[in-house]
């Protein structure tokens, strides 16, 4: 019902001055300075920075449509209705059945348009512990990756703007720690919830087990605390509103939608190193291909999934998978598609005694229609609100049982295990016709298991396999199982009392570690935060597929920016640890 609702609205917000909206429009010569594949969270920032230089030229090719009358994009509440199965904005993949999840397959949604996953995602903002940006500086080799260097990508990305409802943020973050004249705005939250008060009563009720952090969003992170979302005033703010909205009428930028990369060509070599500096494209099956070329680099930020698949199309990856499929092989390089990270979790769902929660509005036409009214014309109530006004960053104790046999896998001490998401409304799907809810959303953070993408036949429009491979240790699943049984404490203190009613559903007869277990691997999702498919590595390391510049080993005019560099998932929603990593890869690009 809610996606016919706004539908009837899909006429809505920016209009951009120049966007081809396919290649057979491009009708200039395909030569310019830098080619970036995928408009999404790195690629438009990428092509902002680069284009920043009149004397720069950039096309930028994005897979999917414009953001333009995507209306659900820009309404924070409705967030969740971006990822529908069959969704125009969505790549609309599914992950292979996972052994670990009970034999189960779900969608793994992935934004298909201006702004990527950045146009799509949760809006959360955070920046990971400095713990995971010192052991990326550790694993390649290169001190630029270090907390203190890329800390001072924040004021150069964020633009933290008051809350929505103009309330007083004193105590909910540390000013020191944010930018207030970047490029990306965020906030904390615009619309209280009956949730708010008694998430902060529990952490000074249980300070020890639960501490409460005067700031969630990156360095020193453990303790729950208020958390910042991409919204400003009431709006969802992205990739292409914030970053190519700035960009969107310089001359010596191209935007090609609707421009489905299909490979990468080998056009020459330098010395015995093959040159990838051309890109072949199209519409879809049955359109021309166009082949540009970049006189400097092609840069590749298709994402997690979309970087690996171009470069086992174009001949980068393991020889023997390539072969299979009829590709020849021109880099045999085994770690492209492998490493996959994600983070992995449940949401216990407790009906309460409130009648402010979300549930009535996203259950009754009529009440949506009032807010949605509301929000058009003022862009305030709960449409413009966060999914969740808090986080939590937790650790296993360091006396847990599985740290006797198993090393402890956090980026470091001041690294979490599993997090905390609070929402004020059911969160499954269809929301029961009666009652009201809250949703307690725990997540595994520090994953041990690793899984891969690969592609699954020569034709670029086929979909990729994708195999997560979630839950396959024994960290990872006694982890995820003390996180839900945490939440259950966190819960059960006094300050629910009264407001509680009982954890709704068939989830409450999970007592034993064996039945929450099986309960996991029944009901667990992804958190559709993918990394390290194209991981970062040392210069002379085997492994790995980018150098610490994030330069494809073994090829040149080749790079990658995006989230699969990473090679490990951080302490955060990936956006954000992606927007730093872009900004600085921007940096090393211009200073080349």
């Amino acid at each position: 019902m809610l996606v016919v609702l706004v539908v009837l609205f899909a006429s809505f917000y920016q209009t951009f001055a120049k966007v081809y909206n396919n290649p057979s429009a491009l009708e200039r010569s395909l030569l310019y300075d830098y080619i970036v594949v995928g408009a999404g969270t790195a690629g438009n920032v990428i092509a902002t920075r680069l284009t920043e230089d009149p004397q720069v030229s950039v096309l930028l090719l994005e897979a999917g449509v414009s953001n333009v009358d995507a209306f659900n994009t820009t309404v924070p509440l409705l967030a969740p209705t971006l990822s529908v199965p069959g969704s125009r904005y969505d790549w609309n993949y599914a992950i292979s059945p996972q052994p670990g999840l009970s034999g189960r397959s779900f969608p793994y949604p992935r934004g298909k348009l201006l702004g990527g996953s950045s146009s799509v995602n949760y809006m959360t903002y955070s920046h990971g512990s400095s713990d995971d940006w010192n052991r990326f500086a550790q694993v390649t080799e290169d001190d630029g990756w270090k907390w203190d260097n890329m800390k001072r990508y924040i004021y150069k990305n964020e633009k933290l703007v008051p809350p929505t409802d103009g309330h007083n943020t004193t105590g909910q973050f540390e000013p020191r720690k944010h930018g207030f004249y970047g490029t990306l705005r965020d906030s904390l939250p615009g619309f209280p919830t009956p949730l708010d008060e008694r998430i902060i009563r529990t952490t000074k009720q249980l300070p020890n087990e639960f501490p409460y952090i005067g700031d969630t969003s990156g360095g020193d992170i453990l303790g729950i605390g208020w958390k910042l979302s991409t919204i400003a005033n009431g709006t969802r703010s992205s990739s292409v509103t914030d970053y190519l909205n700035l960009a969107i009428d310089r001359p010596n930028l191209d935007i090609v939608i609707n421009a489905h990369v299909t490979k990468l060509l080998n056009t020459a070599l330098s010395g015995h190193i093959p040159i990838f500096r051309s890109v072949q494209f199209t519409e879809n099956e049955e359109a021309q291909v166009r082949t540009a070329i970049a006189k400097k680099e092609v840069i590749l930020c298709a994402g997690s999934f979309g970087t690996p698949m171009i470069l086992q199309r174009s001949g980068i990856g393991e020889r023997v998978a390539l072969e299979s499929l009829g590709i020849e092989t021109i880099i045999d390089k085994r770690s492209v598609g492998r490493n996959l990270s994600d983070h992995v979790g449940r949401t216990t769902i407790y009906s309460v005694l409130s009648n402010d929660t979300f549930d009535d509005i996203l259950r009754s036409p009529d009440k949506f229609q009032v807010e949605l009214s509301n929000w058009t014309q003022n862009k305030t109530g709960p449409l413009g609100a966060a999914l969740s006004n808090h986080v939590g960053w937790l650790r296993l104790p360091q006396n847990s049982s599985i740290f006797e046999t198993v090393p402890d896998p956090a980026a470091g001490l001041r690294s979490s295990h599993f997090e905390f998401l609070f929402s004020s409304y059911y969160t499954g799907s269809p929301i029961p016709p009666s009652r009201h809810f809250m949703s307690v959303r725990a997540n595994l953070i520090s994953p041990t298991s690793r899984g891969s993408v690969s592609i699954s036949s020569s034709n670029p429009f086929a979909n990729p396999i994708i195999n997560p491979n979630y839950l396959n240790t024994s960290f990872d699943i006694f982890a995820l199982v003390e996180a839900v049984k945490t939440a259950r404490r966190f819960i059960n203190s006094d300050s629910w009392i009264g407001f509680v009613e009982e954890e709704y559903g068939s989830s409450e007869d999970a007592k034993t570690d064996a039945e929450i277990e099986k309960l996991i691997r029944d009901t667990a999702g992804s958190v559709f935060h993918a990394v390290g498919t194209a991981a970062m590595s040392s210069k002379n390391a085997r492994w790995g597929v980018v150098d610490p510049s994030l330069l494809v080993k073994g090829a040149n005019g080749l790079r990658i920016v995006d989230a699969s560099v990473l090679p490990f998932v951080p302490n955060a929603h990936t956006q954000g640890p992606v927007y730093l990593l872009a900004e600085r890869a921007a940096d090393l690009i211009k200073n080349k």
